[in-house]
């Protein structure tokens, strides 16, 4: 079983994260922001990666920090549980409609953080969490994991819809990247026999 934890603790936020990559979608997520809850839940249960969330931040200035710092966390816990990537498919990739949203999430275990964030929102907030936190997240994360990862909203017209799209569509394509590849043996996934560093 691939399986990891990570505890982040600053002047800031203080967060514990376990992850299993090969577990079932069982989550137990508490960040104090009952939206990002949700949205980690979905993680969780679409990439059947078991998450363990606790969070503590300093929620009564705003929700940047315990946003960001989950993020790069969750990133972090999966990038130990991945090891050095061997035998991984590496790549993953999903278009999630949902209603009359649409998003497509494509990504790369490359060991090289990158994110490509294409999604525009028409509201300032969902609920209390602002919306421009959403990007703060994904980068947070991508750059966690090690991920080069594009997300892009085709259309939508609802923001939880669009949110929750992508999310979702991390899930999918994450589930798929770091799944083991049966034909691929343990190698790594790289014509460098390492993941990282120079393309």
């Amino acid at each position: 079983m691939r399986t990891a934890s990570v505890s982040r603790k600053t002047k800031e936020t203080d967060i514990t994260v376990s992850v299993n990559l090969d577990g079932g979608g069982r989550y137990d997520v508490a960040t104090g922001i009952g939206f990002l809850d949700h949205m980690l839940e979905q993680l969780s249960r679409h990439s059947l990666m078991d998450l363990e969330v606790k969070a503590k931040g300093d929620l009564h200035i705003d929700f940047h920090h315990t946003t960001e710092d989950t993020g790069i966390a969750i990133g972090e816990a999966v990038a130990r549980a991945l090891g050095d990537r061997a035998g991984i498919r590496r790549y993953g990739a999903a278009v999630i409609p949902m209603d009359e949203t649409c998003t497509e999430v494509a990504l790369d275990l490359s060991n090289r953080p990158y994110l490509v964030w294409q999604v525009a929102f028409t509201r300032p907030k969902l609920g209390e969490m602002d919306t421009e936190l959403f990007r703060e997240w994904f980068q947070a994360f991508a750059q966690g994991a090690g991920a080069t990862l594009h997300v892009q909203n085709r259309y939508g017209e609802n923001n939880h819809h669009i949110v929750e799209s992508c999310y979702k569509g991390l899930a999918r394509a994450l589930r798929q990247a770091m799944e083991i590849d049966p034909r691929g043996g343990v190698s790594v996934p790289s014509t460098k026999g390492v993941l990282g560093g120079s393309l």
